[in-house]
């Protein structure tokens, strides 16, 4: 079998299931674990990812209003590498590489006429579907039924946990500017953390929201993840939320319990990982009772 994967999360999983040695070719946006950078790349964005998170929007606002995609898939690396398995995604056409590209891709150009497989992660459990759809494809089913297992187990314990641990509201913010709130399976996670989840809906797409809607919610807790940016590339931008006229009045800021967490490797990968974003849901809400050693790498707490 020759793999290429054009999502970061199927890459993972991947991994997860011990197949990364079959893989030919990724996506600009596969980068864990670090020897798939070695591997060639088979697609790109049609804008710059420079830039603040408003200047991004505009961008994909702009590209999307043309009806155009926001992302353009190689045909003659992708022919070059003669996969047998392409793995790509429907769920989201702002986040990744659409179904859509891969398969003008393939019916144009690639002919080695690879079984494209394309997941569609709206919720957590669409996730666990996701790795048993790639470990049938590629035949390792038991592997993925083991990693599901495995990784189910992990998100029980957490949860049965923080059962009877108070609950603390929380604003998990995914973009600055707009501000858009978390859905998909960010609910879920920060309900198992033994948080309430104030804004965004269960397996739905992610809501924007508004500075009064924040404002009036007064949580006990925000956390910063923007989709696709790195701690480091968030707290670029945190000075738009410090600057809110009503920010030093919120609970969470008086509390300094406000967190920063990396979005780009855990919380908007709908992967294996999504546990390890529990984990730090779960240490940041209930530091009493859990320390799963993110700080530093997965969250920081921002300064006040």
């Amino acid at each position: 079998m020759r793999i290429v994967s054009l999502i970061a999360s199927s890459t993972e999983i991947l991994h997860a299931l011990g197949l990364q040695s079959l893989m030919v070719g990724r996506s600009h946006e596969c980068d864990y674990p670090e020897s798939v950078k070695a591997l060639p790349v088979c697609t790109g964005p049609k804008f710059s990812v420079e830039g603040t998170s408003a200047e991004i929007d505009e961008r994909v606002r702009r590209i999307v209003s043309e009806s155009l995609s926001v992302y353009r898939v190689d045909a003659d690396i992708l022919n070059d590498l003669q996969p047998t398995h392409i793995i790509t995604q429907s769920q989201c056409e702002v986040c990744a590489v659409s179904l859509k590209d891969v398969e003008q891709a393939v019916c144009h150009v690639v002919t080695s006429s690879p079984q494209v497989i394309s997941l569609q992660p709206d919720s957590l459990e669409d996730v666990f579907n996701d790795i048993r759809i790639v470990g049938e494809a590629l035949n390792a089913s038991d592997k993925a039924t083991r990693l599901m297992n495995d990784l189910r187990v992990r998100i029980a314990t957490i949860a049965a946990r923080c059962a009877n641990l108070e609950r603390k509201t929380v604003a998990f913010i995914e973009w600055i500017e707009p501000l858009m709130a978390g859905g998909n399976w960010m609910p879920t996670l920060i309900e198992s953390a033994g948080g309430r989840n104030l804004f965004g809906v269960a397996d739905k797409h992610s809501p924007y929201m508004s500075k009064e809607q924040l404002a009036q919610s007064n949580p006990d807790m925000i956390i910063v993840s923007p989709c696709g940016f790195d701690i480091p590339r968030t707290l670029q931008e945190t000075h738009i939320l410090v600057n809110l006229p009503f920010w030093n009045d919120l609970k969470c800021v008086q509390a300094n319990n406000v967190i920063v967490a990396d979005g780009n490797q855990y919380f908007n990968r709908p992967g294996p990982r999504l546990v390890e974003s529990l984990e730090i849901l779960a240490e940041t809400i209930h530091p009493e009772a859990f320390h799963f050693g993110h700080e530093g790498t997965g969250w920081v707490r921002l300064k006040v």
